[in-house]
């Protein structure tokens, strides 16, 4: 029996031998819907008057929204679909949650994005945040720990509006490292993540953690908290998918890897060589998700994005072929 988008996801989260056909395909945005489907992107509109609106303009932007991203799906063949706020209040997340789920069945999995654990200051705030490690360590566990339980209390609701999974998006890194030193980490962020990652669970929630940057110096960290899913993999960070899949593939299901700079700036054959070497080690035995190493942001061609899906559909696609024992380690 063919296998909907949903299912292919999850058997990829749950490190599940693979099922046949392509791998699974989830991006954490797709900002260029004026280009693509002549829309502008829900989280690029302005909602400063959603309250002075009728509840018929209200629903009419609902509809709107949800259709969007059912189309974004669809075309791009995606897996999974992020629901964006729009505006971000957990009642009116929800609408538009259960919006999707009317329009599109059991078809996608929904995930939210939401996280309480600290992530990078702005430029304008790093320096007091660096005294605040000094001067006031408790008040900023407290701050996570409040923050964290805002969204669970928040993520009850969502699951009851569809949401199945919850993209934790706070950003640790940097391209040359976290923006922590992994004692600091240890103490600031891991606790604070790790609970998070379970409460999550415990109602019922797929977890996928995102951060981009270099986050080897804390990779042991991040499998410690156990999300299901890692995101996402930046090679322009130095994170190399063979060595993640070597050391956590039996722990986490992987997703992204191909390149955005590249995605960007490169050229064709740079763009099809990044796309080959993260199918190439992100797909044996599973466990793993096509995506880039961030997201399909404003500005990003088009045509390199279709380059990628072109070759999904060639060479990732299960079973796989028998590995070619001469394959060795190559650059992405």
């Amino acid at each position: 029996m063919n296998s909907t988008p949903r299912e292919r996801m999850i058997a990829a989260l749950e490190r599940r031998p693979p099922l046949p056909g392509p791998v699974p395909h989830w991006e954490l945005v797709f900002f260029p819907t004026m280009e693509a489907f002549g829309k502008v992107c829900s989280v690029h509109r302005n909602y400063s008057q959603w309250l002075q609106m009728s509840e018929r303009e209200r629903e009419l932007h609902r509809i709107d929204i949800a259709e969007l991203a059912i189309a974004i799906a669809e075309k791009y063949e995606h897996n999974a679909i992020s629901v964006l706020p729009a505006p971000w209040e957990s009642q009116e997340f929800c609408r538009l949650a259960e919006k999707i789920r009317e329009r599109s069945g059991a078809r996608y999995l929904l995930i939210a994005h939401a996280d309480g654990t600290q992530a990078i200051p702005s430029g304008g705030d790093m320096e007091q945040f660096s005294y605040r490690l000094i001067d006031e360590p408790q008040k900023l566990k407290d701050e996570s720990m409040r923050a964290i339980e805002q969204l669970l209390r928040d993520a009850v609701s969502w699951r009851a509006a569809g949401i199945e999974a919850v993209a934790m998006c706070s950003d640790y890194c940097m391209n040359a490292g976290p923006f922590l030193s992994p004692e600091l980490f240890a103490e600031f962020v891991t606790p604070f993540l790790k609970l998070q990652v379970a409460e999550l669970r415990k109602l019922g929630f797929y977890t996928i953690k995102h951060t981009d940057g270099n986050i080897m110096p804390i990779i042991d960290q991040l499998a410690e908290c156990a999300p299901d899913a890692l995101h996402s993999l930046d090679p322009q960070g130095g994170v190399d998918i063979a060595e993640v899949k070597k050391r956590y593939g039996d722990r986490l299901c992987l997703i992204g890897n191909v390149n955005c700079g590249l995605m960007d700036t490169g050229t064709d054959a740079e763009v099809a060589a990044s796309a080959e070497y993260a199918l190439r080690h992100g797909m044996p035995g599973g466990g793993y998700v096509f995506s880039t190493s961030n997201c399909i942001y404003t500005g990003m061609p088009l045509e390199h994005y279709e380059l990628i899906l072109k070759i999904r559909h060639e060479k990732g696609v299960y079973p796989l072929p028998p590995a070619d024992s001469s394959d060795e380690k190559e650059e992405a």
